[in-house]
């Protein structure tokens, strides 16, 4: 286990940090308290109303939205219970690393161990290599995948979770788990073109997808530097490529090549840049650097309200969403470490959400309406992701040192 030198106290806080602190103990105890339970936005297909769509995808997709999209919680009404998450597991893993780093309380460590054991248990059993899906079944305009099928997106940022345990936990049981992640990510198909290569979303078929390209760039590359394994670092350099080679003239993205997923949001834009820093910090490539620039300076300038409130689209703010607000927290606190003006924002960003989307209870709501709000407990979206961001922001002011 890695020893760091401290220097965090919570009274020594400033007024905006000491908020941030106290909002991320109250959300750390109410996922604790609901052992690691909730829902997720798009669990609408455990309902047993779904046998009514007799396996249209139309139909399956209707209902699926109209669960995501209502203000008001349909689920217990639906008969949709609260399920754990592989991908919250592992936000609130890398978060408690986090944490212990930043504290020293061997507590946030044995919860980081839990959290990671119970995720090496928790695996798809559909696949003999390490990788994680759902707990629920998913149909979008892109077609349908069972719970168990795992995608690129959740393996990527658990794989992250088992390399922070590995380096500052000391595990080597983690690195393991993390090689077998990457060789479950070698064996996607791929979108082979003369300017890089897309790293697919799924094993189901091709499906080009740039934030799902990028992270398990990120993570082939991070692996790849605490392994030696040169095909994990070439492959991710070919995506970032390929993606790189995509940006757009004024620095966004799309979702994605193809024209049905021509839109640029906040929280895939946050993966993107994310992905890039991790890539570069593992590799010292720089050839990326003007993406990265170009990209922070779109997703500054697009994605923020000046109250900090964070907009899902580039060109709207509606709906005011979780996801938004904890991934721009982790982004700007990610680039806050050398970008003065990006943590900032992400102090203004993670005021506005303390203020605005936090339940007495603890918990943050799921979306703000112009009327109302959606005020279901969310696991991933909300919970875990925003504990994740706040753990970051809270480590970009106080200084630690291996």
């Amino acid at each position: 286990m890695k020893t760091y030198s401290r220097a965090f106290s919570p009274e020594s806080l400033d007024a905006r940090s000491g908020a941030v602190y106290q909002s991320l103990k109250r959300v750390e105890q109410w996922v604790e308290q609901h052992e690691y339970m909730a829902y997720e936005p798009f669990d609408g297909l455990s309902s047993p109303l779904r046998s009514l769509t007799f396996g249209n995808l139309l139909c399956e997709r209707l209902l699926m939205q109209a669960v995501r999209q209502s203000p008001l919680n349909l689920r217990p009404l639906l008969g949709i219970r609260p399920l754990p998450s592989t991908k919250g597991r592992g936000y609130m893993a890398a978060a408690y690393i986090e944490m212990w780093k930043l504290t020293g309380d061997d507590s946030y460590a044995a919860r980081a161990r839990a959290c990671l054991d119970w995720l090496i248990v928790h695996k798809s059993p559909k696949f003999e290599k390490h990788s994680w899906a759902n707990h629920f079944d998913f149909a979008s305009r892109g077609g349908r995948y069972s719970k168990d099928e795992s995608i690129i997106v959740w393996t990527s940022l658990i794989g992250l979770a088992f390399l922070d345990g590995y380096e500052a936990l000391g595990e080597p049981r983690y690195l393991r788990i993390a090689e077998s992640a990457c060789d479950w990510i070698m064996d996607l198909p791929r979108e082979r073109t003369s300017d890089g290569t897309c790293i697919s979303y799924h094993m189901i078929e091709q499906e080009s997808i740039h934030n799902a390209n990028m992270l398990g760039a990120a993570f082939l590359a991070r692996t790849g530097r605490l392994t030696g394994n040169s095909d994990y670092t070439a492959t991710a350099t070919a995506a970032m490529e390929y993606s790189c080679s995509r940006q757009r003239p004024d620095g966004s993205w799309w979702y994605a090549e193809e024209d049905k997923y021509h839109w640029i949001d906040n929280f895939h834009t946050g993966y993107n840049l994310d992905s890039l820093k991790c890539y570069a910090d593992a590799t010292g490539d720089s050839r990326f650097d003007a993406a990265i620039a170009r990209g922070l300076e779109y997703y500054i300038a697009h994605f923020f309200r000046e109250d900090g409130c964070p907009r899902y689209y580039h060109d709207r703010t509606q709906p005011i969403d979780s996801q938004c607000a904890a991934q721009s927290i982790e982004t700007l606190a990610r680039f806050g470490k050398t970008r003065p003006d990006c943590l900032d924002l992400a102090h203004r960003v993670a005021g506005w959400t303390i203020a605005n989307m936090q339940a007495p209870d603890g918990h943050f709501y799921y979306r703000a309406y112009p009327i109302m709000k959606a005020k279901a407990p969310m696991l991933h979206w909300a919970q875990a992701t925003t504990y994740r961001g706040l753990a970051a922001l809270l480590s970009a002011v106080v200084p630690i040192a291996d």
